[in-house]
């Protein structure tokens, strides 16, 4: 064997040893270096797409399963893995084509059958359900008499009225920490008073901080319930003085995305003027039945309440400005330098129930900040990605200090990039229970200044995240 070859194998060991570990980004750095020294070995880049996988980074891995194929056109890993990205990233077409490949190459593999299978249901499902879609469909709330609606016999907590209240929003918290569900009723008139509020406020809430008065910047949270009651024990309980913005990504893979949901919006409902939420790119109807949140509403109450829960996320406006100076939004930054904070004003979201594949809601829900100038293709498969000429641009031609955005998983919870211009902050620490991440919220007082806060991770009830996916699917994951 060369001297390059096996240098390239001793890389691979390690990566595969720190694969093991699941430290995800030192496998990269690994197989990486393996594929510096000797470029020929397809086993590299279907380790390095596999540990891609496990980062949300779909589109590289994708090109590493491409480069696989390129030196082995019969490598069954490498078709396995671009269907697993693509599987991923919602290409359910492009993933089935290569999950039959895998099965005829191999025809044993019980696993990549089962998935073959299910990716079958979701592309025909989706054709059906485009067949039939209606423009200016009827509401999923039309016809629910909430007035008259019984409540189940066994729910034993406070009574929600026309109004919500401090004890029931306390009585509600109570009850999902100890596996307890809400009225059905009551789930519907949350969501319906939150849906009202939220429609009726601008596609980009303007904030200031008056004095006295705090407002948190929370990131993904992901369904992890009890993360979430961490974050408010460790910086206070939602009020008129302290208030939070959650940007993005309530829900799905965590297996309590209806217990965070529905306590994000009972304090919205609360405190409508000082509680924020943000739409994030997985309060879309296409996540949502792939990463667990149309499951779990079924399993935990009916298919309806996951419908309105639908209405309401495409109600959620798409970016906060917090005291004209820190501009809050899920993603990221847009592939025109042209686009401003007037476009983002006069958008009209409501014409536009999904973000879809291009556009300024795409982006506004999906891009990602890269340490190079310029704009460059998506790591994780959608939307682009924008360097620090393009932040420094929008912060100045908008009078901006920063972009705070979320989206992507920190290991420190947050990260500063962009020249102190772009800042990620993520709120579900040891995401998916295997990532290991730190969590990070941020304080913003009447001085606009930026106060970075970690925790870690507190125990949960046993049950796995992604409990309640696609079936054959979350295993992908």
């Amino acid at each position: 064997m060369a001297a390059a070859q096996e240098e390239a194998l001793a890389f691979k060991n390690k990566g595969n040893d720190a694969f093991r570990k699941q430290d995800w980004i030192e496998a990269i750095e690994f197989y990486s270096k393996a594929i510096d020294a000797y470029s020929e070995d397809p086993s590299f880049y279907t380790n390095r797409a596999q540990a891609y996988i496990k980062t949300e980074m779909y589109g590289l891995a994708i090109a590493d399963a491409d480069s696989a194929i390129a030196l082995d056109p019969e490598n069954v890993k490498a078709f396995y893995r671009r269907a697993s990205a693509n599987t991923a990233i919602l290409h359910h077409s492009d993933a089935l084509r290569d999950w039959k490949l895998v099965v005829k190459k191999a025809p044993k593999d019980t696993a990549a059958r089962m998935r073959m299978v299910e990716c079958d249901k979701v592309v025909k499902r989706d054709a059906f359900l485009k067949a039939i879609e209606i423009e200016d469909a009827p509401s999923a709330a039309e016809g629910l008499d909430l007035e008259h609606m019984a409540l189940e016999k066994n729910y034993d907590g406070v009574k929600l009225e026309e109004q919500i209240t401090p004890e029931f929003v306390e009585d509600m918290i109570d009850r999902f920490k100890n596996g307890k569900k809400l009225a059905r009723k009551y789930v519907f008139q949350i969501i319906l008073a939150v849906k009202k509020i939220v429609y009726e406020e601008p596609t980009m809430v303007e904030v200031e901080v008056e004095q006295g008065k705090t407002i948190t910047v929370c990131g993904d949270t992901h369904g992890q319930f009890f993360d979430l009651l961490n974050i408010f024990k460790l910086n206070g309980f939602p009020s008129e003085t302290n208030g939070y913005l959650f940007n993005g990504d309530f829900v799905d893979r965590g297996s309590w995305s209806t217990e965070v949901c529905l306590l994000l919006y009972a304090y919205k409902w609360l405190y409508p003027t000082s509680f924020f939420l943000n739409r994030g790119n997985h309060e879309t109807d296409d996540m949502n039945r792939m990463y667990g949140f149309e499951g779990e509403c079924r399993a935990k109450y009916t298919e309806r309440v996951f419908k309105v829960f639908s209405e309401s996320f495409s109600a959620l406006p798409l970016a906060t400005l917090i005291g004209k100076k820190h501009f809050v939004l899920h993603g990221g930054l847009f592939s025109d330098d042209a686009v401003s904070l007037d476009d983002i004003r006069k958008l009209n979201r409501h014409k536009q129930r999904q973000p879809g594949q291009s556009g300024l809601m795409m982006e506004m829900l999906w891009t990602d900040p890269q340490p190079d100038p310029g704009r460059g293709p998506s790591k994780r498969g959608v939307g682009m990605q924008f360097g620090p000429d393009v932040t420094k641009r929008f912060c100045e031609a908008n009078g901006l200090e920063t972009v705070i955005r979320s989206h992507e998983v920190r290991m420190e919870g947050y990260e500063v990039e962009h020249d102190g211009r772009c800042i990620t902050v993520f709120s579900a620490p040891h995401y998916c229970d295997n990532t290991g991440n730190k969590g990070a919220f941020i304080n913003i007082g009447p001085e606009l200044k930026l106060k970075f806060n970690q925790f870690e991770a507190v125990p949960h009830p046993d049950i796995k995240p992604m409990a309640y996916a696609s079936n054959g699917l979350s295993g992908l994951i």
